[in-house]
């Protein structure tokens, strides 16, 4: 849907070719979310069926100038006031494998979240630099603005998955240090023996993780 909508106020600047509108797409988004030429077309197409543009002109389809029409604008301008809804989320591929993690045998889920967590670092350590980039270069027009907006937002989310990974990671030593009172799985080591001794994985908080096998090394940090 955002690239339906996406599409549409690139063209309520002035008729564009769908090749212009990729180019623009990318250029606004910093080529965040590429998008193929063949899907830019498609979407012109549902566009054009549901009366929101019209082409101008003659030309086949990758020589036709469309342009929006007044039902486009008016349901442009409802996308921008429309809160995006957060009550339907996207799946999340990284919250669906962990959660298929917990409990499947053989499983280190700790060293799932410690490895996505050297990936997100290096990911948000990556955006600032292009931040900072993006920065001393300006920004001087709307499109260097628009990008440094989507950065932000990568930065930030960037951040609070590696919130989200430290909590689960607490979150799941409890849960193992709790399970043993109803007799669901083994006792951790005891704690007075100190993190990683008599061979029990531990992560960085200490404790054992639901899936985690026991017989081998502890997870690195």
């Amino acid at each position: 849907m955002s690239i339906r909508y996406g599409l549409l106020a690139l063209l309520e600047s002035g008729p564009r070719y769908g090749s212009q509108l990729r180019t623009e797409f990318e250029s606004r988004t910093g080529a965040t979310w590429p998008l193929n030429i063949g899907q830019v077309y498609t979407t012109l197409q549902r566009l054009e069926r549901d009366g929101l543009i019209t082409p101008e002109g003659g030309g086949d389809a990758k020589q036709q100038l469309y342009a929006i029409t007044e039902p486009g604008r008016r349901e442009l301008a409802e996308w921008f006031s429309r809160p995006v809804d957060r009550t339907q989320p996207a799946r999340d591929e990284l919250a669906i494998k962990l959660a298929m993690a917990v409990g499947t045998p053989g499983v280190d889920v700790g060293a799932i979240i410690q490895a996505q967590r050297r990936h997100t670092l290096q990911a948000m350590q990556d955006y600032t630099r292009l931040k900072a980039r993006a920065l001393a270069a300006g920004p001087d027009t709307s499109d260097e603005m628009a990008w440094l907006l989507v950065l932000d937002q990568l930065i930030f989310f960037a951040e609070a998955e590696n919130r989200w990974l430290d909590h689960c990671e607490s979150r799941l030593i409890r849960f193992a240090r709790e399970r043993p009172a109803s007799g669901a799985a083994p006792a951790p080591s005891d704690p007075a023996a100190g993190p990683g001794e008599a061979g029990v994985p531990v992560g960085r908080g200490g404790g054992v993780y639901p899936g985690q096998n026991t017989t081998e090394g502890g997870t690195s940090s």
